[in-house]
């Protein structure tokens, strides 16, 4: 079958099937093109929750659509690859944050949207790399203790200098790999051009950064901005995204190497063989995980 084929054949099934189809920015453009809703982990899982369909199919990684699944545990949640997973998010078990606990008690356990259901359970309050900040200077809590990512977690604690910060040694490997000399050489080879970078990168790379943001904000800022160029810092499809929707401006990838792939393991024939049954997994969670997990959701979401 050709691309427009299993486009087309997907288009009808979902309706056939009462299906809405998820699919995270970091997804190939002939992915997003057939998916209902796109964007960021949380965003895209939380939007989800307006729609009516019965069925939910998550073209992304396991923890997004374990989120999906917790804001929707009424619905039928798919993940269209069971195999794509994301090394930041299973970097650390429940028993390492229990015993993380235990040797911090007095600190608030700030975990990032991209780790497991299991860990959400005992963490206090979740955040995304739009809202980190935002939500960690509203907790009443002085000390904090901010899991996985170590960058994201610098980024957030020079903005709110007044508060205590613990970090584990975790984050995303491909984020985390870039170095400043990757930088210095895409600024060499296009000086007009801006540098746009995601704060899960290191504070090395982040310094050379003409603005740091998550990939929606990465993204909204290449569309509203004046200037014609850009180094893109964050995964590399954006840079194929944006040159879709912005053919009048020039966008080049900071590294070769700022490729997830976990995310590059959903394919059409996936999405395909998961709406026709054949393919995919159901993602389920217990009534106790459910209930645990979904608290510090909430409290993300009373905190802005």
């Amino acid at each position: 079958m050709t691309t427009k084929e299993l486009q087309d054949r997907i288009i009808a099934l979902k309706k056939e099937t009462d299906t809405c189809i998820l699919a995270h920015t970091y997804q190939s453009h002939e992915i997003l093109e057939i998916a209902d809703i796109t964007g960021d982990s949380f965003a895209l899982s939380r939007q989800a929750t307006k729609t009516s369909n019965r069925r939910l199919l998550m073209c992304g990684v396991r923890f997004m659509a374990e989120t999906a699944k917790l804001l929707a545990p009424d619905r039928t949640v798919l993940l269209s690859s069971p195999d794509a997973g994301c090394p930041m998010a299973e970097q650390f078990t429940r028993e390492d944050i229990l015993a993380l606990r235990e040797k911090y008690p007095d600190h608030a356990v700030v975990s990032y949207i991209n780790t497991t259901a299991a860990i959400k359970t005992v963490s206090d309050v979740c955040v995304t790399s739009a809202s980190a900040l935002n939500i960690v200077k509203n907790l009443p809590q002085n000390k904090i203790l901010f899991i996985p990512d170590c960058n994201l977690g610098a980024y957030v604690a020079e903005a709110v200098p007044e508060k205590e910060f613990v970090f584990v040694n975790g984050g995303c490997p491909v984020h985390a790999a870039v170095t400043k000399e990757e930088v210095i050489r895409a600024k060499e080879k296009h000086p007009n051009a801006l540098f746009l970078v995601h704060p899960e990168c290191k504070k090395e790379v982040q310094v050379l950064a003409d603005f740091v943001g998550s990939t929606t904000a990465i993204m909204d800022f290449a569309r509203a901005s004046k200037e014609k160029e850009f180094i893109i810092g964050t995964e590399n499809s954006i840079v194929t995204h944006l040159q879709y929707e912005c053919p009048d401006k020039f966008f080049y990838p900071l590294s070769a190497g700022l490729i997830c792939r976990d995310m590059r393991l959903t394919t059409l024939p996936d999405v395909l063989a998961c709406l026709e049954g054949k393919g995919g997994e159901e993602i389920t969670l217990d009534e106790k995980t459910l209930v645990d997990a979904r608290r510090c959701i909430d409290e993300m979401i009373r905190l802005g």
